[in-house]
């Protein structure tokens, strides 16, 4: 009988760790050019940028082939972000 509470409370333990690792934030950043790139953290960008954020999620629900008004970047480890198409790090 203690071995089956020990896997039970060793059950829940992962369980718990897996819940909690999945609850990271990312989001979708989006410039006033319309460049868009995933970060995991709000910075302050210069107002000039015009960045917004979005739920990281926002993503999925975009015709990025179709929309011709933003343009999805490749993903960058670092502080940064994108100026007409252009990755610069700060």
């Amino acid at each position: 009988m203690i071995s089956v509470k020990k896997a039970l409370i060793a059950g829940l333990i992962g369980v718990g760790s897996i819940v909690s690792a999945g609850s990271a934030s990312a989001y979708v950043a989006c410039n006033s050019a319309g460049d868009c790139w995933h970060t995991e953290r709000h910075y302050h960008y210069d107002r000039d940028l015009g960045v917004q954020y979005h739920p990281d999620d926002w993503y999925f629900h975009r015709d990025w082939n179709n929309d011709h008004d933003r343009h999805y970047r490749d993903y960058h480890e670092g502080r940064g972000g994108y100026r007409n198409g252009v990755w610069f790090s700060f």
